[in-house]
């Protein structure tokens, strides 16, 4: 069998990393800069950080700020609109998956216009040119959308999230800055951060895991296991943790896939606008409960690398609990809630829901194969 690894160009980790954006920019020679973030980090000073940046080395940019929590079709369209019309060579995208995500779609189109229509892009679309150059600089630690090849737009129209797998896509140069980072409000940094989560466990169990891939998920649990009780409480150094586990599972995930989670939380960020990391993260025991039986001794690795003792010498059985217990604890730990219909899911929805869960590309990678009447059981196990 025949594996793939793709990864970003160059990636910067640390406080203070950003200050390599104006070298990395001005060394290959790019500038006209179209920044891309969202109006509350323009607001609370995140952004700007790095517009003072290109204001004190002069460097010519404009700001698309008409991210949503989750891009659409419009976003996209619109942001192609902008890019164009200030002919921009470079995109400097600020934030988490929202603004990345949309930036990569802009980035594809810009060299691809025959995929203008964005919806053509689900999935493995045939785009024939790499993207405008495009970098990422994180301040969520949750999506990895600066290292991976993935993003996800939500079609309003027919109420669903399609994903795009495209190696074009991919940053050309990743920042993790965990200064860009401490102002994140604590639910936010709890909901990326089990997204994180989320990433590295089904990364680790996913039909299309292997050894290498394994090495990166099984750290990435340990550094997102042991730091995000302390990123939520707002501690430097669980903040730096956070940024670099969470990037670990990205360049896991992103090159094996994911699972039901991911094809389960879709449509409800979709229907009812539920942060994604929040989605994921209600669904995660549930599904690691559907899988079980179909993940060897997988769930026994992911309990040591959560910090269960005595591992090596449970029965299957009980490994399997202990690290299904693991991650409900840590999720109670940082608030995130237990049932759908806090979120205001409505049973009337759910076999919408279902059905677009199964159509969702992460479903094939599902460790255990799932019917549409499981989906939707596992749904209202958690109404």
């Amino acid at each position: 069998m025949v594996n793939r690894i793709i990864l970003n160009e160059t990636s910067y980790f640390g406080p203070g990393a950003i200050a390599s954006l104006l070298p990395e920019i001005q060394g290959r020679g790019l500038k006209k800069v179209m920044v891309v973030t969202d109006k509350d980090l323009l607001k609370f000073h995140v952004a700007t950080k790095v517009t003072a940046l290109l204001d004190e080395n002069k460097l010519s940019y404009q700001i698309y700020d008409k991210i949503k929590a989750n891009p659409t079709i419009k976003n996209v369209q619109e942001g192609v609109a902008f890019c164009q019309a200030m002919a921009a060579d470079v995109i400097v995208a600020i934030g988490g998956g929202s603004a990345i995500d949309t930036s990569k779609a802009i980035a594809v189109i810009m060299t691809n216009p025959e995929f203008a229509d964005v919806r053509s892009l689900e999935g493995c679309a045939a785009t024939k040119n790499k993207a405008l150059p495009l970098v990422a600089i994180s301040t969520t630690s949750g999506t990895a959308a600066e290292v991976t090849i993935n993003y996800v737009i939500t079609d309003e129209e027919k109420h669903r999230k399609f994903v795009c797998v495209d190696p074009h896509d991919i940053p050309i140069i990743a920042i993790i800055d965990s200064e860009m980072s401490a102002s994140m409000p604590a639910k936010l940094c709890a909901a990326t951060g089990m997204d994180a989560l989320v990433h590295a466990i089904e990364g680790y169990i996913t039909k299309g895991a292997w050894e290498l891939t394994d090495m990166l998920h099984i750290k990435a649990i340990e550094i997102i296991s042991r730091a995000l009780r302390s990123s939520v409480q707002g501690e430097p150094q669980g903040r730096e943790d956070m940024a670099l586990g969470q990037y670990i599972a990205g360049m896991g995930f992103s090159n094996v896939g994911l699972g039901i989670v991911h094809s389960m939380a879709h449509p409800l960020s979709a229907l009812y606008d539920t942060p994604h990391g929040v989605a994921c993260a209600i669904l995660l025991a549930p599904v690691l409960k559907f899988n079980a039986a179909a993940t060897g001794t997988r769930y026994r690795e992911i309990a040591r690398a959560m910090g269960v003792a005595s591992v090596d010498v449970m029965p299957e059985a009980e490994y399997r609990q202990a690290a299904i217990a693991a991650v409900e604890k840590l999720s109670q730990d940082v608030g995130i809630p237990v049932k759908l219909s806090e979120l205001g899911v409505k049973e009337a929805d759910i076999q919408f829901l279902a059905e677009s869960a199964m159509a969702d590309a992460c479903t094939p990678g599902n460790p255990r194969d799932a019917a549409l009447d499981e989906i939707i059981a596992i749904y209202k196990s958690i109404l």
